[in-house]
Parts: structure tokens; sequence; C-alpha cells
């Protein structure tokens, strides 16, 4: 029953740990598969991860690259609550997800039972919803209902705890039917029914109208949403520039003249002083958090005027006050909007903007040392963005890597950049590479992380080779946690407290051609970054290169956290407009 409904809900691929409270459900799956096979195809290959937070993220690398809900099957006990960390990510993240979880028989739950945890008590938390299944009866429908709720409204991880003995229970196949949850539906109907009209169209033009110098800021609920095509068409139609968040990465093409990439605590010095400069901010699914809002009085704050489209209502003025908001679906409004403007033949003349923004481009570039003997990574990601032209799909772990990546490469669609944002989750990336070379088969597929990072999940090389994905491993190896050892430099007069992992003893190569990586390889020598990134790419099946970086390289811009793009600290090689002499130090205790 579970997995013909997973069947009818268009899933194509399981990733999941095996054991006792589960096996009815693993049994399930491998009979489905075998009657279901086609061409010696499986339907619902259930993919086997190290660790069931692996298989956790793969979910979720699945789903932020195809946009369908990741889907996770785990034992009792361990194997749920190994999965809290990738749900509590994908709900920060809007992510949606379905975890079937194993539990203990009913008559057993709440004595500590084997291999038992409080799975509705932990997960309650941490997911959008969680569901525990008493009534076998209701089996069928509860599955339904939790893709419902995953994938509708603002997207999140369902979890659905089913006691062994649910499983063994048979009963009819009805083939339809969902869980009454009214107040869900209400409020999602509030959302869905909502439509721009005419009235809301006018004042937004009206301002835009007023407007000199107009910016959009877009976060991942454009991406989300499936907004991208309308966003863009929004910018490229009226002249509006964009900026995104580390999120919001892809919503627009990163290549275009318009786009001016990320914002915040360490996007590009341009799209900072744009915010700073714009008089009007026009505000797409993003939430203005403390990455990039860190003192909302002082953010945009020339803007005359703040505009904030959302999905969810509890975003709207909850940080900075919108003179104008609208809350519903993304895509249709949008559509909406730039359908009016073209109806009415809006124009306005932005080229005295335009020409500005290109000024900031021009004389605030992201810039390194260029001239150092030392491989910078900031160089190796940029002969990597130059080979695959913002066409791949690019995962990260969480870290300096990770912001490097954000900054050098560019994306010319929505769902290539694979990142855990709000959680800053270290150990994402190999597992959600995994995800998204499973959702995209077509695509290169490569994973951009730290040595600190991938140390997180480093059992899931294993898990590439097995499956034969054809997944590009790159660790920029710098011997510690390298974005820790920054703020410890900046902030700690130096103390490198249990961050620097120079004297550790892995050996990343010998662990990958352990794993049977056919293409590994070391890269120490700036000279060979050119041939070497060209080989690596290109290599059939699965590589992995550990490029040995400058350990004192650094990430800028940054802004420390509790002040403004004005306290802005654009490193040695990157130009400020600012006097950064009167710069306010953060206190310790506002780190991260």
């Amino acid at each position: 029953m579970i997995v013909e409904v997973l069947g009818s809900e268009g899933v194509d691929t399981i990733f999941g740990y095996s054991g006792g409270a589960i096996l009815p459900t693993y049994d399930s799956v491998f009979r489905y598969n075998a009657e279901h096979a086609r061409g010696g195809k499986e339907p619902m290959p259930l993919i086997v991860p190290a660790n069931e937070q692996g298989a956790g993220f793969m979910a979720a690398g699945y789903a932020r690259a195809s946009g369908k809900p990741g889907v996770v099957l785990v034992t009792s006990g361990p194997g749920a609550t190994n999965c809290v960390t990738p749900i509590r990510d994908s709900m920060a993240d809007s992510i949606p997800m379905v975890v079937l979880c194993g539990q203990v028989p009913r008559t057993a739950i709440g004595s500590d039972a084997f291999q038992e945890a409080p799975v509705t008590a932990v997960m309650g938390s941490v997911a959008k919803h969680v569901f525990l299944v008493t009534d076998p009866e209701k089996l069928e429908a509860t599955i339904r209902t939790a893709f419902e709720i995953a994938r509708t409204g603002r997207p999140g991880p369902v979890v659905v705890d089913i006691p062994k003995d649910v499983q063994n229970w048979e009963g009819p196949y009805r083939g339809e039917g969902r869980l009454p949850i009214p107040g869900y539906r209400q409020r999602l109907e509030l959302v869905d029914s909502n439509s721009i009209g005419e009235e809301a169209c006018r004042e937004f033009f009206e301002m835009l109208a007023e407007s000199r110098r107009p910016l959009i800021y877009a976060g991942g609920g454009v991406i989300r949403g499936n907004a991208s095509e309308p966003l863009r068409a929004l910018s490229e139609t009226f002249g509006i520039p964009v900026v995104t968040t580390l999120m919001g990465i892809g919503a627009v093409d990163t290549t275009r003249p318009l786009s001016m990439h990320m914002l915040g605590m360490h996007g590009t010095a341009y799209a900072n002083y744009a915010v700073d400069d714009c008089d009007l901010l026009i505000t797409v699914g993003a939430r203005f958090d403390d990455r990039v809002a860190a003192v909302p009085s002082k953010f945009a704050a020339k803007a005359r005027r703040v505009l904030h489209f959302d999905i969810d209502p509890s975003e709207i003025g909850k940080v900075k006050r919108a003179d104008w908001h609208y809350v519903g679906r993304m895509r249709e409004a949008l559509e909406a909007v730039v359908a009016y403007g073209n109806r009415m033949g809006f124009r306005n003349d932005f080229g005295t903007w335009h020409a500005e923004i290109a000024t900031l481009k021009n004389k605030y570039p992201l810039n390194y040392d260029r001239t150092s003997a030392r491989i910078q990574p900031h160089y190796v990601i940029e002969t990597m963005n130059r080979i695959t032209r913002g066409e791949a799909i690019v995962a990260t772990g969480v870290g300096q890597h990770q912001m490097w990546a954000a900054q050098y490469c560019d994306f010319r669609e929505p769902n290539l950049w694979l990142t855990s944002g709000s959680m800053g989750t270290m150990g994402f990336g190999l597992p959600a590479a995994i995800g998204a070379q499973f959702a995209r088969p077509d695509r290169l597929v490569i994973d951009i992380d730290g040595d600190a990072s991938i140390r997180m999940n480093l059992g899931e090389l294993e898990t590439v080779t097995t499956y034969d994905l054809p997944i590009k491993v790159m660790v920029l190896n710098n011997f510690g946690d390298g974005m820790v050892m920054q703020w410890q430099r900046l902030f700690f007069k130096g103390r490198l407290s249990a961050s620097d992992k120079s004297l550790r003893k892995k050996d990343f190569v010998k662990a990958a051609e352990s794993d049977g990586f056919s293409y590994v390889k070391r890269l120490d020598r700036k000279e060979d970054v050119p041939r070497v990134v060209e080989e690596f790419l290109s290599a059939d099946g699965p590589a992995f290169l550990d490029v040995i970086i400058d350990p004192e390289a650094g990430v800028y811009p940054m802004v420390g956290p509790g002040l403004s793009y004005r306290e802005m600290i654009t490193g040695d090689f990157i130009p400020n407009r600012y006097d950064t002499k009167e710069s306010v130090e953060p206190d310790a205790s506002d780190l991260f």
C-alpha cells in the first residue's frame, strides 16, 4: 500500500537505510521493482547511503535539482534520529521531502523498546508536519496527505512514523483519498486563491514610475515557487537590476548585464553597494535574514519604498516594514505584473541607473591575490567556471569553499545551485550531489567541498562509486575549518582554537582510491591548475580532485555580524568606497 502510493505520487528514486522496523516496506519496494521492471530498469530504485543523514541530504539534493519531493525510507530509533539534521536543513530552506520512518509496534510505543525513539516529539519541532499512523485504515490517505503538505504552500519536509504492525496489516487498496486537514487547506486556499488585481498592479507601476534606481532583491522563494522565468521577464522587460540571496542564486542568469549576483555577508561589493544606492527595493521570495540585513534600519536605507512578494504571510513585515505587499503564488503574480506592464505600455528610462551599476561592477569587482605562488581557491573555481559556462549542477558543503563557489560560479538556470543556506550544515555537499545526479542524470554534477566539510559525510564517497555516478568531487583543502580560522584571525587575534587541522592524518587521495574512484589526483602546483581541472571535469565516471590551496586565503567581501554594508571588509584586493577606518568591530558574542 505504501509503495503503491509512492508510485502514484511519481516517486522514481528512494533514499534510505534498512532495519528491523522498516523491513516490511523494504520488502515491498523489492517486490514492486521486480514486478514493474522494464528492460532491466527498476521504476523506483532504492539508493543505500553510508548513513541515514546521507540519505536525507541525498533526498534534499534530489528535490533541489528536480523540484519534486525527495523521499527517505529509514528504520526506527537511530535510523529516524539520524535524519533530524537533514529534515531541519530542508525545513529552513523550504525543501519538499517525505520521510517514512519505521517504528516499533503500537503496543510497544512508550516502553523504551529496542530501537524506539519518540519521533513525533523529536521531529515535531523541525519538520513542517509529522504523522504517527495508529489506524492502519488511514495509512494510505496519510501517505498521500504527506506529499500534499510537503509540496504545497511554502514547501517543507513531512515525516510519517509507521509502526511495524501497521506495515504488516493487510487491507483494501483504494487508490484515492486524503486525510481531512481543514485548517491547513483553508490557509492554503486563502493564499492560492489570491490573485494580484489591476489595482495592485497599478500601484506597483506607479511606484516603479517614480523610481530612478529600482532594484529586485530575489530569494529562494523564487526558485521554490518555479517563478524564475517571470522574474527574469520582469527584470529584462522593464530594466530592473537584480541581486539574489545565497538561496536565490540561479533565479536570474548570472551572466546577464542586469544581474548583480549575490548580496549579503559575503555578497559582491557591487551588489551590496547597489542595495545601499537603490531608491525602490522590490523583494521577491526573500525574508531579510540576518546574513543579508543584519541591521534592518540600515538595509536599503535610501529606498523610499519597499515592496514585498511572498507566499508566506508571516514573512511580511517580520524584519523590515513593507510599503506594498502581495501574499500568494509567486509565478502567477509575477506573470500578472509583467502582463499588466506590457498591456499598459509601461517604460521608464533607467539608463543612468544602468550606467551606475555597470560602474559599480567595473570598479568593485571580485578579486584575489593573483600573483601568489600558492594556489588560490578563487582561481581554481574561475577556471572550472570557464569550462562549465554556468551549465553544471554545483553542490557545496558549508564554509569558505561554499562562499567562493557562490561568488565565482555562474548559473544560467534555476535548480543548478545546491547548498545549505539557513542551517549552514557541513557535510551537505557530497550526498546532495548524489541526489542531484539521480534527479538529473543528463547534467554534469560537481561537488565543491572543503576538507573539513566533506569529512562529515566522507562515507558517501563509496555511494558514488557503488552506483557508478559520474560526479566530480573537488576538495579545496586548507587543512582546517577555513571559515572559522578566518573569523579567528579577524576577531580573536589569530587564536586558532580547535580549527587548525594541519596535523590530521587524512589522505583524501587514498580514501577516494580505496572507495573505487578511477580518476583521483592531488593538485598542488599553481601552473597545473588549467590542465588538471580540464582533465578532472572531462574524466569518465566518478572523479576526485584534492586541491591544496593557500591556507590563509580569505573570503571577501565580508560584512561582520551586526554591521551594515558601510562597514563591509573588502580585503586587500577589492576596493572599498567607504572609509573603513571608522568600522565598528563586532563583539565576539555576535559571531556566527
